[in-house]
């Protein structure tokens, strides 16, 4: 069985390795709860499977560690800021407490971000909106980078462009954490590194072929990720692959017609406040109704009952609190060196 981790010496350990790196305590904090939380929830090619690329960002100069963004625009309901290519997570929270205030004054607020650096995993973000009562919608593109095709097409033009949207029930949220399309470059590259194929054919070599080999996306001329939807219904991850970059570039009015500077993200934050609208209370008793009816919806042969998106992780994630974090076996490894050159022990195993 995997060796399971204190959740809060995991959190210590990452937080003092990137102050170690140069990253200033606060920041560094931020970025180490969001990594932990993904984890928490079992994204795990979204969680500390980030923090040795992180560290190696920040040893190159290329996700800075000084300073704060910039406010480029701004009205009351809404801002753009330009993130300097500071940490996405770090970023994003500012966001998320910006956008919040805006919503509790206005019933709405909304933050885009250029040039962000990678804002790791987007679940990670909603329940700290969905525990105040608010709805909260989180999009992301990396205009940096390119590993999707169109649908009908055979050359990347979208990075898999992730989309999250989180709301109250009275219970547990709902917590959706979803791409525009089939897999993401994380899974897909964990899958190369270990030799390992796809359990469906959910990419496409260089002419167009269907394969369950992620080793496609790194031959030459590469082959992309399928959009969600694969072959046959392909159209409708591309159709939200076009939101996403509509929301993100497109509002930031920086994206893939721009010089590249690599790996970092455009975002799109909002908040919305039920209390504006019907009202929190009538919100959350259509959404607990919502709830329940798919909850108890008689589950098809195979199927042992029906899901929420974010059930399964929320549960996770109460589990893993008390009785630890069991980590993807390529994560401990990967920060061995970085601990040692950092001087931080590594987190031990709980009991």
């Amino acid at each position: 069985m995997a060796p399971r981790y204190s959740a809060q010496h995991l959190q210590v350990f990452a937080c003092t390795l990137l102050v170690r790196a140069g990253m200033p305590p606060d920041m560094a904090g931020d970025v180490a709860d969001v990594l932990l939380e993904g984890d928490l929830l079992g994204h795990d090619t979204h969680g500390l499977q980030l923090l040795a690329p992180y560290l190696a960002e920040v040893e190159k100069g290329t996700m800075r560690v000084a300073g704060s963004y910039e406010v480029v625009n701004e009205r009351p309901a809404c801002a753009i800021w330009d993130g300097r290519r500071l940490p996405g997570p770090w970023l994003c929270l500012r966001a998320l407490e910006q956008a919040i205030a805006q919503a509790r004054q206005f019933g709405t607020g909304t933050i885009v971000i250029r040039r962000s650096h990678h804002i790791a995993c987007l679940a990670a973000y909603l329940k700290r909106a969905t525990d105040q009562g608010f709805v909260m919608q989180l999009l992301c593109s990396d205009p940096n980078g390119a590993s999707v095709a169109p649908f009908g097409g055979t050359r990347a033009v979208f990075t898999p462009d992730p989309l999250a949207f989180g709301f109250p029930t009275g219970g547990d949220p709902v917590l959706i954490d979803i791409s525009a399309s089939l897999t993401t470059n994380g899974m897909t590259n964990r899958l190369h590194r270990q030799g390992k194929r796809f359990a469906y054919p959910w990419l496409i070599d260089a002419e167009g072929n269907a394969t369950d080999d992620p080793g496609v996306l790194f031959d030459k001329p590469p082959g992309t990720i399928l959009p969600l939807g694969g072959l046959e219904a392909g159209h409708k991850g591309y159709g939200l692959a076009l939101i996403v970059e509509a929301l993100t570039g497109g509002l930031a009015g920086f994206g893939r017609s721009d010089a590249k500077e690599g790996w970092g993200a455009t975002v799109f934050v909002q908040i919305i406040d039920p209390d504006a609208f019907g009202s929190r209370k009538d919100f959350e008793r259509q959404a607990a109704w919502i709830a329940r009816a798919c909850q108890e919806n008689p589950p098809r042969a195979g199927v042992g009952s029906v899901k929420l998106p974010g059930q399964r992780g929320l549960q996770r994630r109460r589990e893993q609190l008390q009785s630890g974090v069991q980590l993807s076996p390529e994560i401990t490894p990967a920060l061995a060196g970085w601990a040692e050159k950092l001087q931080v022990a590594l987190p031990v195993p709980m009991d």
